[in-house]
């Protein structure tokens, strides 16, 4: 987040304005697709062999239930997220989510991502603000049918 700081006050030293925008994505670990994340590893990071094995046999064939009031539910496959409290959930959701970099740059905006915390922005002269606020919307869209296409989803309520 300095990152993002500092940027919007080295924009206001020479007299621009920054349109800032907080994406928040609805339980963005839980969603993440087992299939497309195996896919990205492969195609786009060119994990392979041993490596590659370990990260399928860490996704794959996970089984959970529900325990309430000493009943507990059918065992059923987890074909969707990454484990949080683990050590390479976090680094497996932002490999799964690392093209929205390209998007944004596409508009040309700059992202900064902590895990599921994104936030997006663009600095401009106040005379260009109307058409940056129309780059800005757009790039929000593209982001927003990305997101959808990879099963995630922006809560609007807090974006």
């Amino acid at each position: 987040m300095l990152r993002v700081w500092s940027d919007i006050l080295t924009s206001a030293d020479v007299r621009e304005v920054t349109l800032l925008g907080l994406l928040d994505l609805s339980a963005a670990f839980d969603c993440v697709d087992h299939g497309i994340l195996l896919l990205r590893l492969e195609v786009v990071f060119g994990l392979a062999g041993t490596a590659f094995g370990w990260i399928c046999s860490f996704l794959t064939d996970r089984t959970q239930h529900v325990s309430y009031r000493e009943c507990l539910s059918s065992t059923q496959y987890v074909l969707f997220g990454v484990p949080q409290g683990s050590e390479l959930g976090p680094l497996q959701y932002v490999l799964y989510t690392a093209e929205l970099e390209q998007i944004v740059a596409r508009h040309d905006q700059r992202l900064h991502m902590y895990a599921d915390d994104c936030q997006v922005y663009l600095s401009t002269s106040v005379e260009d603000v109307p058409l940056t606020v129309s780059k800005f919307a757009a790039c929000i869209t593209d982001i927003n049918a990305w997101l959808s296409a990879c099963r995630l989803r922006l809560n609007a309520a807090k974006t």
